[in-house]
């Protein structure tokens, strides 16, 4: 006589093999690590008054009066400006008198913007030649680059460029210094300077806001 009872299924444990993903992982990690192009970091050129004493203060920015703007940054997000030499003495219209403006496109911006034309027109006819000259060739790309950079470089610094006086206060923050260093990117300026913040732009700071400036 057969014994009852059925016969007892063995249980199978499932499980995934991940080995094969390491392989495809470095794959991955290879390919990517190819076809991926490095960041390279971005500075910024920024032209420092000398600190040599044998240098007349005449000669420290070598620009023309008629070309200069002065920029002055005080506290509390205040900006300040003025064209040509502080106390006068060229064709300049305005000259010396302190204009009180605003960061942004509106504000100092525009004020770059109407002093530096005939850089504007010819930056942006560089950029609309270049546009053309785009190709998937590597080494030809890089040389493309490299002479937009200087024909770039040489328009930003040629003589019909105003020249920029940068100056902050101690009660400045770094912020409003870097909003100021941007726009000189933006409105192709190659030629300005941070200078010392000296007792006559205070002075003329203090009579603007008492309003016995001339």
């Amino acid at each position: 006589m057969a014994k009852k009872g059925g016969s007892k299924q063995k249980k199978m444990n499932s499980r995934v093999d991940f080995t094969p993903m390491v392989d495809m992982i470095m794959l991955l990690v290879t390919f990517f690590m190819l076809c991926t192009t490095l960041l390279k970091p971005q500075t910024m050129e920024i032209s420092m008054p000398s600190d040599k004493e044998d240098v007349k203060e005449e000669n420290q920015t070598q620009v023309a009066a008629s070309k200069a703007i002065t920029i002055l940054i005080d506290k509390d997000n205040t900006l300040y400006y003025f064209k040509g030499k502080p106390n006068g003495g060229t064709d300049v219209v305005d000259e010396g008198k302190l204009f009180e403006t605003t960061y942004g496109k509106n504000g100092l911006r525009k004020v770059l913007l109407e002093s530096n034309p005939e850089a504007v027109k010819a930056v942006e006819k560089l950029k609309a030649e270049f546009a053309t000259k785009k190709t998937s060739n590597v080494q030809d790309e890089v040389k493309v680059k490299a002479e937009y950079k200087e024909r770039l470089s040489q328009i930003k610094n040629a003589e019909y460029t105003p020249s920029v006086i940068i100056k902050a206060t101690d009660e400045a923050t770094y912020d409003n210094l870097i909003q100021v260093l941007d726009e000189m990117q933006i409105c192709s300026i190659g030629r300005y300077v941070i200078d010392k913040f000296a007792d006559g732009d205070k002075q003329k700071i203090e009579a603007y806001k008492n309003g016995s400036a001339q």
